[in-house]
């Protein structure tokens, strides 16, 4: 009876263990949070929702919608996650990008690294367990190299969060044809111009390659070089020193330079700030190696408390998100720039509700996806319970 009850417990957990997984896809895709602006000067008619942005694992993405009335006509949404910095600007608070650009960057390995975890812990048998951890640790580690420091590797970041980066630098994200510089040249416009007179104008052997190669390419391949266009600008210009090779740290690092000065070009401010993430993305990629070999020792031990980790860390994510949340809102509230237009005393943003900052009301609240991280959460507290006797 005691065998049959336990082989049940087991399938049980297998099932609740796959669930789990699951949700985690869901989720990396999934809006956690909202944040949302009101004042006098945003009517409702046309702002409904507010300025309202949405903070994804892997950036923060416009959250207002297009308006379709007949007194107001509008061919794309207002994007809002600029119409927020535009806002804060005033009174020196950073651009939304200046956030989190660790966790957003590394987020897909983050969560890859959480599912190993999972199956470690739904896996009984200790070999087979060591060995999908071990292989599965080793892969994401050369993933990771080859992502942030290997040629191109910046390739290899999910769709979203180069979207969301494109957008962040006040670029058309949907735009085909930013990158398209032949396009949007003066050439291309007398072109056009002269087919408009019923001139018909012969294009190049090159032009004519060149079209069909961004016919080819995929969305993330043209986003990637709208990127590489704006760096090479840079690069001429001297703001950087390095050519582009394309790793994630490169592109990163500059990324996050680029925005930090967007408002506030001040590099007295602006270059430590930098040295300090280029130190940061360096030390998380050699912890989050530490961790991984960490996490394959504990596997070894199903009779030690460590390894209720492998379960309980995954669990426990919905408390991280809000620490990490906050951390980053006390950032922005008291790393003002004092080159904004309003002098204010630093304070710390809405974390969850409603708050007031001079003429504007704040809205925090968790959006669908943070109630799947709390599911997700009461799923592998099941796990846990039913677990509980694996030792003995």
């Amino acid at each position: 009876m005691n065998k049959t009850i336990q082989q049940n417990k087991s399938v049980i957990v297998a099932g609740l263990s796959i669930a789990s997984l699951l949700l985690l896809v869901v989720i990396y895709y999934t809006p956690i949070w909202w944040v949302a602006l009101t004042a006098p000067n945003y009517p409702e008619e046309a702002f409904p929702d507010g300025v309202r942005i949405n903070f994804h694992m892997n950036g923060v993405f416009n959250g207002c919608s297009k308006i379709e009335k007949e007194e107001i006509v509008e061919e794309e949404a207002l994007d809002c996650v600029h119409e927020m910095d535009t806002i804060n600007h005033y009174v020196g608070m950073y651009p939304i990008a200046a956030g989190g650009p660790i966790e957003r960057g590394l987020s897909q390995f983050l969560f890859v690294l959480l599912a190993l975890m999972i199956i470690g812990f739904a896996v009984k048998n200790t070999k087979v367990r060591v060995a999908i951890m071990g292989v599965g640790y080793a892969v994401l580690t050369i993933w990771m190299y080859m992502t942030l420091y290997g040629g191109n590797g910046f390739t290899l970041l999910n769709e979203g969060y180069v979207s969301a980066m494109v957008t962040y630098l006040d670029q058309d994200a949907t735009d085909k044809t930013v990158s398209n510089e032949d396009e949007n040249s003066t050439l291309a416009a007398l072109r056009r111009s002269l087919e408009a007179s019923g001139i018909t104008v012969e294009k190049t052997e090159e032009q004519k390659a060149k079209e069909e190669m961004r016919k080819n390419q995929s969305e993330k391949e043209r986003l990637v070089e709208q990127l590489q266009i704006t760096y090479q600008k840079d690069f001429e210009k001297g703001f950087v020193k390095e050519e582009w090779d394309g790793s994630a740290l490169q592109v990163m690092v500059w990324h996050y330079g680029k925005t930090l000065g967007r408002y506030f070009n001040k590099k007295e401010e602006i270059q430590p700030m930098v040295k300090t993430l280029t130190i940061a993305i360096n030390v998380v990629f050699f912890g989050l190696v530490g961790a991984m070999i960490f996490l394959v020792y504990i596997a070894t031990k199903p009779t030690s408390i460590l390894f209720w980790l492998l379960v309980a860390v995954p669990a426990a994510l919905p408390i991280f998100f809000v620490i990490d949340y906050a951390a980053w809102l006390w950032w922005y509230g008291h790393t003002l720039n004092d080159m904004g237009a309003f002098s204010v005393k630093p304070f710390m943003p809405t974390v969850f509700g409603v708050g007031k900052v001079a003429q504007f009301s704040t809205y925090s609240y968790p959006n669908l996806g943070y109630f799947l991280i709390l599911i997700n959460s009461v799923i592998l507290g099941a796990v846990m319970l039913l677990s509980r006797n694996r030792a003995k």
